[in-house]
């Protein structure tokens, strides 16, 4: 009588262990919720133990910790490249809005949502979650601070421009939960507006531009995944966060 042939095991090394099971508790958190994240169920998706899994995470918290900052991260790094191809400023920030607002990345909106609920209550989340804003700011304001510098913006505060466009798009994300169908269209394009306003540019200059690069481009936006940045010259672009 013959037995099953077993799977062969392969050995992995501690880094990519690691990521393995971040990238694993990623992928949960943006389709079934932080909670969901526990040592067992990552031990179920990866086929191994929970004992492995607990091997590099002792603590689950810190797995959903590092877990949110990695699906953020990943969003963050494909909506504002901290290495943006040779684009000018207007042409970024409209990228950004095409790929920040809308329906398409509901996901990661409601991830946000998730991960400041239950910051409240988990310490080591309420860091990620922080850090990651600041990152967000940052990466903004820099953008905002170039096209002040070459005189496509204008604004004389870079930094409250900055805080006052990811207002609102985290005020229209925080509705990722609810139904945004009837919403009118002053609604939805209010952050293209407010972006547009604060920057001195014409109602209008941010869609257009938005779409001369969909029409270039010819490709449809697709999110990333948690364990990697697809490249915006070559890649679907994706995403969707923001933070004040």
């Amino acid at each position: 009588m013959s037995s099953s042939p077993q799977r062969k095991r392969i050995r992995k090394s501690p880094a990519d262990r690691r990521a393995e099971i971040v990238d694993a508790a990623a992928a949960i958190a943006l389709t079934e919720g932080l909670e969901c994240i526990t040592l067992r169920r990552i031990g179920e998706q990866l086929g191994v133990r929970p004992g492995l899994i607990s091997h590099y995470f002792p603590a689950v918290e810190d797995l959903v910790a590092e877990a949110f900052g990695t699906a953020a991260g990943a969003e963050l790094n494909t909506l504002l490249p901290a290495d943006p191809a040779t684009r000018s400023p207007t042409d970024r920030l409209a990228r950004f809005f095409a790929l920040a607002t809308g329906a398409a990345y509901d996901d990661i909106s409601r991830l946000w949502i998730n991960a400041r609920h239950l910051s409240r209550y988990r310490p080591a989340l309420r860091d990620r979650v922080g850090h990651q804003e600041a990152l967000w700011r940052g990466r903004l304001e820099d953008l905002v601070r170039d096209g002040v510098d070459c005189g496509e913006f204008r604004t004389a505060e870079p930094y409250v421009t900055t805080i006052q466009i990811l207002v609102v798009i985290d005020g229209l994300g925080a509705h990722a939960n609810t139904e945004a169908a009837d919403r009118p269209e002053v609604i939805t394009r209010m952050a293209v507006s407010t972006a547009e306003r604060e920057l001195g540019l014409e109602s209008g200059t941010l869609t257009r531009r938005s779409a001369a690069l969909d029409a270039a481009r010819g490709d449809a936006p697709a999110p990333p995944g948690p364990d990697g940045t697809p490249d915006p010259a070559q890649a679907p672009e994706a995403a969707h966060r923001v933070l004040p």
